[in-house]
């Protein structure tokens, strides 16, 4: 009887140990969140599609620096538009496009860079399979912020070069 038991509890305790495992390899639901929230619809009129966006950091004369975060939902972008002191976007989740006015467009993904420089036409939003966040950061604001231009057709939006 003696070795039915051990050998219950060794097969309980092997059972168990596989249980926790299981349970702490799977992601959480903490783990599944974004670390900024989505934040408020953005304006229609800058944007095609849904887009949202979250405040971060706002503009001062300390810092002279704005902040966000932007989602873009599958196939949303912004309009062309200008930065007087250029804009750099880290790409946090998804994957999208970012096109300056000239050249070919260019496919970004979670982890990337992108500096669009001062004063050029330029577009990003989310790949039509993908949604996209980014946070967003606007040096030097005390010379201007952002110059909206038209909406980026379906034409320039869908040509890869």
């Amino acid at each position: 009887m003696r070795t039915s038991c051990f050998e219950l509890t060794l097969v309980g305790v092997f059972f168990i140990s596989l249980s926790a495992t299981a349970q702490t390899s799977a992601p959480t639901a903490a783990s599944k969140t974004t670390v900024f929230p989505k934040g408020e619809k953005a304006p229609a009129g800058n944007f095609t599609g849904t887009v949202w966006v979250q405040p971060l950091v706002d503009n001062d004369s300390v810092y002279n620096l704005i902040s966000g975060s932007v989602t873009f939902e599958s196939g949303a972008r912004t309009n062309w538009h200008i930065h007087p002191t250029g804009q750099i976007l880290m790409i946090t989740e998804g994957t999208g496009y970012h096109q300056i006015k000239g050249q070919p467009r260019e496919l970004i993904r979670r982890g990337e860079v992108v500096k669009c420089p001062p004063n050029v036409a330029h577009w990003h939003g989310a790949s039509p399979g993908s949604s996209m966040t980014h946070i967003y950061m606007i040096p030097n604001t005390e010379k201007g912020i952002v110059q909206w231009l038209q909406p980026v057709s379906e034409e320039e939006y869908n040509r890869s070069k």
